[in-house]
């Protein structure tokens, strides 16, 4: 619990502390944000605001876990163990990318940057890398830190290894990689109001960390009643999401509206990574689709308003993620925000509802 407490403090200062630092950097840099001109007429007022906010989000997660590991090693003699390092290795991997992006266009002056095909190989190559290992790699719990599967919550519905280890592992890299690509963009797409992805995000690695908590304390080995699970570290994965947690909410205080700075692609795919890499981790890829439901509705509007364009020629909503929308019915940018904020709070609740009525299921408790 003191190593929990020293990841949450210190992740939170660290946002706290670090961002109005890195607002007075990128002034004076001048990289500011460039606004699509598509989009909504009243977001051209934002033109110029500070981004590469996410640089603080990673590094307060990355300094918040690291300070918490310290104390374990330190008081504990409990080493790091490796699905915490690839849960961070998915963060991490991710918001570079992110920030090459956004690096690209601050420097360049328009809101284009890394390429899509720039952009989607190196996904490929962190995504591949990150499930290779997340199979392969020992860890003190003699639970590998990902199943060669689908799971909804906890054994997979869908195994890989009906067709053998080896073709077990390339399907396994496909599902990650689709995963990676879908969660990354997902919470992308949120990040179009001041505040919107910061807030829901906070919200969802709450919910992760509640998930990867209640794991912890039910793990599989002897003397376990009820159902337990089969999960590598569960506890180091609660530290990284209440980390999480934490820095998003310290990078609230500056992101609301209106907003002081932008956490830019840097912060987005790097807490979409993160996000990915829970659900994989906890074995909860199905789950996540409840746990990260906003993140989902965003990205299907996206998807739907594109295809149903292509397809007709007309459009499904005024404008596409579903936020815009929203705000081009009336809605002010904050009543958005907040609600969207409320929508995801009842997703977490929901998938919590079914996770531990699973657990209640197979513990045979139902009728107790």
């Amino acid at each position: 619990m003191i190593a929990l407490i020293i990841g949450i403090l210190v992740s939170l200062i660290v946002t706290m502390i670090g961002t109005p630092l890195l607002i007075r950097i990128v002034h004076k840099l001048d990289y500011g944000q460039y606004i699509r001109q598509d989009g909504p007429q009243s977001h051209l007022v934002k033109r110029g605001t500070p981004t590469l906010g996410g640089v603080v989000i990673v590094l307060a997660v990355l300094l918040g876990w690291g300070a918490s590991a310290l104390y374990r090693y330190c008081c504990h003699g409990i080493v790091p163990s490796w699905s915490a390092v690839l849960a961070l290795f998915a963060m991490a991997s991710m918001g570079l990318l992110g920030f090459i992006d956004d690096f690209a266009k601050v420097r360049k002056k328009q809101n284009e940057g890394l390429t899509v095909g720039g952009k989607f190989l190196g996904q490929i190559v962190f995504a591949t890398l990150f499930a290779v290992l997340a199979l392969v790699l020992p860890t003190k719990s003699g639970f590998p830190s990902a199943q060669a599967g689908i799971s909804f919550i906890e054994k997979p519905f869908i195994s890989f290894e009906f067709a053998g280890r080896a073709l077990a592992i390339i399907l396994f890299v496909i599902w990650v990689n689709f995963l990676m690509a879908a969660w990354t963009n997902a919470v992308n797409l949120s990040d179009g109001l001041d505040g919107l992805c910061a807030g829901s995000s906070m919200v969802a690695f709450v919910g992760y960390a509640i998930i990867a908590i209640w794991e912890s304390y039910h793990l599989a080995g002897p003397g376990r009643s009820g159902f337990a699970y089969a999960v590598s570290d569960p506890l180091d994965l609660a530290i990284i999401a209440c980390c999480a947690a934490m820095a998003c909410l310290g990078f609230l205080w500056y992101n609301c509206n209106p907003a002081s700075i932008f956490m830019g692609d840097t912060g987005s795919l790097a807490l979409g990574g993160l996000f990915a890499a829970l659900s994989i981790e906890t074995h909860t890829e199905f789950l996540a689709i409840i746990i990260g439901g906003l993140f989902v509705i965003e990205a299907m509007s996206d998807v739907i308003q594109v295809g149903y364009f292509k397809a007709t020629g007309k459009r499904v909503f005024k404008m596409a993620p579903i936020h815009h929308h929203f705000e081009l019915e009336g809605w002010t940018e904050g009543k958005v925000v907040v609600r969207f904020w409320m929508i995801e709070l009842m997703f977490v609740m929901v998938g919590l509802v079914i996770f531990y009525g699973d657990w209640v299921a197979r513990s045979g408790l139902w009728h107790a």
